[in-house]
């Protein structure tokens, strides 16, 4: 394929130069001389290991070159990729003043291009800038309109400094946003030699799926540091306690707990934070990360707490309140937070669960219920249609299975709030609101 990539610093000087070994036509575009000389001798005009001796074999064999000229780039290839920088502005926001010029030139050129053209941003950039600010300035430039007379992608790169090379070819994923099925298709066969998975989505989730990548690495990092620097302070070796810790797969390095839901809750999670933060805190150490954990965790019940208090129905019913489903256990139960700070406000609340059932209680969690909540207690019903008969807003608080048809059963003045996706394939809307879907 003829592609032409913009900008030929870190990223796009990798890409050019890989995508030129697999035998494709490449022409990389700056408005940098230098750089662009530089290629044009068959020269690396960045440091990273190979890219020099790609860089000499493809310009020798004719499948790279570089120029200043946007409209020589689009008129002789099929695809773009724009990889030009997108720093961050002094307030923190982020500068896609590049991107947005790129795409002016590129706009320019296609508009008497007959030839469909795809236009591929693989610069790093928040969700919303292809349809606010690459779509529309594409459109004012060419006249034309995207996913119709051109294409737009968004194809993140997850190439790191010191092993770009590898990782290019090695890659974990490859993800492809999209406006039509045509220029996902003609994008996606230029990675077809990969071994990888190829994910194809919305826009905008391939524009955050790169901030939640770098967002948890720079997390991991902080975790780490000061996971080291508590052990440190007691005495205890950090690597062999996170060389233990990484070796689980299941639990810790694994999908498990990455799925946004509700607040955490029950006998452990709580307890072990609060001893930990409690420990750094004895020992005069400073943990910004650990020491956030429970007071987010508190503001996600609070987001819980004004979805429901939102509407002015006072007839609340809540299915499951164990703190997950499967279990019995109301220890700090974040969804008996809500109901207690509820109850406090006048709601009148009903509750099932079938987890918690009362009569089949015994030990700490018959004297929890009986001491600690016995005004929760009060407030069981042993069917689901009853709380579906008396409430307005139904809050589903747990993910048992047979809360999934639950919008099946509905009244049309009833609403729905879902703390934990239980019902599946459905966003927000006018009946049903998810609690961060």
């Amino acid at each position: 394929m003829k592609i032409s990539i913009f900008g030929l610093g870190y990223v796009g000087v990798v890409s050019a130069a890989c995508f030129a070994k697999d035998g494709h036509t490449v022409i990389g575009v700056d408005p940098v001389d230098v750089k662009v000389n530089m290629i044009n001798r068959g020269e690396s005009p960045i440091i990273e290991k190979d890219i020099g001796e790609i860089i000499k074999f493809v310009v020798e064999n004719g499948k790279l070159k570089a120029t200043t000229n946007a409209l020589e780039a689009i008129e002789n290839s099929e695809l773009s990729l724009v990889c030009v920088g997108t720093p961050s502005k002094i307030n923190g926001d982020l500068d896609t003043s590049y991107v947005q010029r790129v795409c002016e030139h590129i706009g320019a050129a296609i508009k008497n291009k007959i030839q469909r053209h795809v236009v591929v941003i693989r610069s790093t950039i928040i969700p919303g800038t292809i349809k606010n600010i690459v779509i529309p300035t594409l459109e004012a430039s060419s006249g034309k309109i995207a996913g119709q007379d051109f294409g737009v992608c968004n194809n993140p790169e997850f190439l790191r400094e010191g092993t770009a090379v590898y990782d290019f070819y090695n890659p974990p994923k490859t993800v492809i946003g999209e406006t039509d099925v045509v220029s996902g298709d003609l994008l996606a066969s230029i990675y077809q030699n990969l071994d990888c998975p190829v994910i194809r989505t919305a826009i905008e989730v391939a524009e955050m799926v790169k901030y939640v990548d770098n967002v948890w690495h720079a997390l991991k990092v902080g975790f780490g540091n000061e996971v080291g620097n508590i052990c440190k302070s007691l005495g205890v070796d950090s690597h062999d306690v996170m060389d233990i810790f990484c070796s689980d797969t299941k639990l810790n390095i694994s999908p498990c707990y990455l799925k946004p839901g509700f607040a955490f809750g029950g006998s452990c999670l709580p307890k072990d934070v609060r001893a930990l933060a409690y420990k750094g805190k004895s020992l005069d150490i400073n943990l910004p990360i650990l020491n956030s954990i429970l007071p987010s965790n508190d503001l996600h019940i609070e987001n819980g707490l004004r979805m429901v208090m939102e509407d002015d129905n006072r007839q609340i019913g809540f299915l499951g309140f164990s703190f997950k489903a499967g279990t019995d256990d109301l220890r700090e139960s974040p969804v008996v937070e809500m109901i207690e700070r509820l109850l406090g406000k006048g709601y009148e609340i009903k509750l099932y669960d079938k987890n918690v059932n009362l009569a089949a209680l015994v030990g700490a969690n018959k004297a929890f219920i009986l001491n600690k909540i016995p005004h929760i207690a009060k407030l069981m019903v042993k069917t689901m249609n009853e709380v579906l008969e008396h409430a307005q807003t139904i809050v589903i608080g747990n993910n048992s299975f047979e809360f999934k048809n639950i919008m099946d059963n509905l009244r049309e003045d009833q609403k729905v709030i879902d703390l934990v996706r239980a019902v599946d394939g459905i966003n927000s809307n006018g009946f049903y609101k998810g609690l961060c879907w």
